[in-house]
């Protein structure tokens, strides 16, 4: 290129252009010619190279090339060839001022290939890390961000180095003086990487998890984890966008181990009317005995209770001198036969059918159990047959479920006391 620019120089020259012009016209055209011969030596390396490796990356039966390819990591590498013929040919003029500028946009060139290399291969990284089964218990698109926050820093210094002509140490050193201004700007940043590293360490969350964060209004299954944030995809799949540090510093249920688990609890109760809870006599035990259920429980429970009560000598079995069934029991012990038949129940998990404290609403009999279905349309399904059926048959053994009044109630109660009052 030193050939032309001296040659055009000398035709400017002969042309009768001051000394000053025909430099400054031979430079601006080869400088021209240079980037016109970088951008075609550039089309045709990227359009050779692109084919070639597009030929070996579909015979090649690794997947890890596939990743390099769709991120545009060779091609970004091509426009090394541009650089190069930038270095090699930007020294034609004898003019230091040119000389220094064309070697400022090349290194600066240079830096920017650099930058878009590394992008590449690290967004490549990341999709090749997702196809491994680690990808289901860590993400490290965190880590990645982080790289990149570093590499564009080291970027940023180095650019600026060659365009103040600097050490880049000088640089480096000159920024110790506004860290604290750095702190201030990047404080999101700075917690979000914390956060990031506690949450990926700590197995504390990961992509697929259902988690809860009500001070955030979000319920449903993590999507994307960020150096920054964490987004969330509720059920009715509104997306909700919460800072990482946050989910560090406030509590969060995560549900992955329900869904990990054998099973997902079931925990109800229904309040019984106390006022309906009473002694069985024959006539209901005889009734209960006909329950599938309950017909070898109430039979051998009676058997048991009549040699205890004729071990203490109680005959008469009208006052509460002895023991006596209730319906309060059989109906419990209904609900752990029911369940127990129930396919739906895991057994091997903690199983109860118990009594709550009592309060002015009633007695909660509570159900604390199981369910093998885990998915929540057929969760919600099982778990409302299950009260579907008590319900139902509550009835059946004598009991009340206690309800408070509604508006109905109370018009029914006046019209019997108005009907009761024309009566009298």
């Amino acid at each position: 290129m030193r050939s032309l620019y001296l040659l055009l120089n000398e035709i400017f020259l002969d042309l009768d252009f001051l000394e000053l012009y025909a430099r400054l016209t031979a430079v601006l055209l080869t400088f021209a010619a240079i980037i016109i011969v970088a951008v075609i030596v550039h089309w045709v390396t990227k359009m050779i190279t692109i084919r070639i490796i597009h030929r070996l990356v579909e015979k090649s039966k690794t997947e890890w090339d596939d990743f390099l390819l769709k991120r545009k990591v060779f091609q970004s590498a091509s426009h090394l060839t541009s650089a190069l013929v930038l270095y090699y040919s930007g020294n034609f003029s004898e003019i230091p001022e040119v000389t220094s500028f064309i070697a400022m946009i090349t290194n600066i060139y240079f830096v920017i290939i650099f930058v878009k290399v590394v992008s590449g291969v690290l967004h490549a990284s990341n999709d090749i890390y997702l196809t491994t089964p680690f990808a289901a218990t860590r993400s490290i698109k965190g880590y990645i961000q982080l790289v990149m926050i570093l590499v564009y820093f080291v970027a940023a210094i180095f650019i600026i180095a060659v365009i103040l002509n600097k050490s880049p140490l000088v640089l480096l050193g000159g920024l110790s003086a506004i860290a604290a201004v750095l702190l201030l700007i990047f404080k999101d940043t700075i917690l979000g990487l914390v956060a990031s590293i506690q949450l990926s360490a700590n197995k504390m969350l990961k992509p697929g998890d259902w988690i809860e964060v009500p001070k955030h209004g979000a319920n449903g299954n993590v999507i994307d984890i960020s150096l920054n944030t964490v987004k969330v995809q509720n059920g009715d799949k509104t997306i909700v966008t919460i800072p990482t540090y946050s989910l560090v510093t406030d509590s969060f249920m995560n549900w992955s181990g329900m869904e990990e688990s054998d099973g997902r609890r079931i925990k109800r109760s229904i309040n019984i009317d106390m006022k309906s809870v009473r002694f069985c006599d024959d006539q209901m035990l005889d009734k209960f005995q006909k329950f599938r259920l309950l017909s070898n429980y109430v039979t051998e429970k009676q058997n048991e209770i009549s040699e205890h009560n004729r071990n203490l000598g109680i005959e008469d079995l009208s006052v509460p001198n002895g023991r006596r069934q209730t319906n309060l029991g059989i109906f419990r012990k209904y609900l752990e036969e029911y369940l127990k038949d129930n396919a739906n129940i895991n057994l091997d998990m903690t199983f109860l059918v118990r009594h709550l404290q009592p309060s002015e609403t009633g007695l909660p009999i509570e159900i604390y159990a199981f369910c093998k279905e885990k998915q929540l349309t057929n969760y919600e399904s099982i778990q409302a047959d299950i009260f579907d059926h008590i319900l139902a048959v509550i009835p059946e053994f004598d009991l009340k479920v206690f309800q408070s009044p509604s508006g109905n109630d109370i018009t029914d109660f006046s019209e019997k006391l108005t009907i009761g009052t024309i009566l009298k």
